[in-house]
């Protein structure tokens, strides 16, 4: 029994714990990377993440972590075990954010003061196309097939709709005002597009071939918060379909949106200047990033409630997450 007891304490100790999952989180005055356990709800480490960090993703296989640098015009690259710093990526200028093919190989970036989409080889660390867009491009996103990438131009009011296999613009679609971000459901059926200054989210049916149909606009009203502060910035759709969550920015909320009706269920109260959103990779937990307050919302997403804060480095900007 004894021998028993022992092999078994053995083999826990070589296995060692289970390794809890992991938020990073880039804080775009602090020029610094916030980890954060995402069990515990604890800051685990922070580190420098290059000048005015902003958009932020990882590979497939979760082992690297690509930063947005945009006062260093280049994509920095980082170990998400070690934190160690890796040779990072040419992004064109100004890089804002950025959107990863499923394969991990393309990396598509918004170029803001270029009016550019830059595509990226992430393995031969070279540039394959520079793709010119509307006027201050912001947001990217990529079907569930990997056919469309949707850039969002701020000045130019447009989702573009670009074929990855030949780099060029098939669709142009007229938004609302400063369109900041682009999110398909995950069946690729609809594309929602928010417009920061318009106040509104934009959603399209996607045909088959990938042409987009305008369908309806969502529209916010939170009683006792001034209608020009209802900017919608980042937004997640749960992997069924079922629920839209838009980050209002300066009215510290996020939406709960019905995504098939359209209808806006509820407001979440959240920290000050909510702008982007990641869920955890069991969709159990959505997290926000709060400008103002410093801090990270921990949402409970079956109960859609707040249920922590968690101080992070100094005007975090954007969030993702690893098991």
């Amino acid at each position: 029994m004894k021998r028993v007891l022992l092999s078994a304490a053995l083999a826990a100790l070589i296995a060692g714990p289970a390794l809890a999952g992991k938020a990073f989180v880039s804080n775009e005055r602090g020029n610094t990377i916030t980890v954060v356990d995402t069990e515990t709800w604890e800051v685990i480490t922070e580190f420098p993440g290059g000048n005015r960090p902003r958009g932020i993703t990882v590979s497939p296989d979760g082992t690297k972590l690509y930063v947005c640098a945009s006062d260093d015009n280049i994509v920095r690259v980082f170990d998400t075990s070690t934190y160690e710093e890796l040779p990072s990526l040419p992004s064109g200028p100004d890089p804002e954010l950025f959107i990863l093919e499923p394969s991990g190989k393309r990396l598509y970036i918004a170029n803001e003061d270029d009016n550019l989409v830059t595509v990226t080889d992430t393995e031969t660390r070279t540039v394959l196309a520079e793709i010119p867009v509307g006027v201050e491009p912001e947001g990217m996103g990529m079907s569930p097939d990997a056919k469309f990438v949707v850039n969002t131009s701020e000045t130019t009011n447009m989702a573009h709709f670009i074929s990855t296999e030949d780099y060029t613009i098939k669709h142009n679609i007229l938004v609302d005002q400063r369109p900041r971000y682009a999110q398909y459901t995950a069946d690729g059926s609809r594309l929602f597009v928010t417009s920061e200054i318009g106040g509104t989210v934009t959603a399209m049916d996607i045909a088959e071939d990938g042409t987009p149909t305008v369908v309806g606009k969502i529209s916010f009203d939170v009683p006792g918060v001034q209608p020009e502060w209802l900017q919608p910035v980042g937004a997640k759709i749960t992997s069924d379909g079922s629920r839209l969550f838009v980050a209002l920015g300066p009215a510290n909320r996020v939406a709960v949106v019905d995504a098939q009706s359209l209808e806006v269920l509820d407001y979440i109260l959240v920290g000050q200047r909510v702008w982007q959103l990641s869920f955890t990779p069991d969709e159990k937990y959505l997290l926000t990033t709060n400008g103002n307050s410093n801090d990270i919302t921990v949402i409970d997403v079956a109960a859609e409630k707040a249920i922590k804060s968690v101080q992070v480095g100094q005007q975090p900007w954007g969030v993702v997450t690893i098991d």
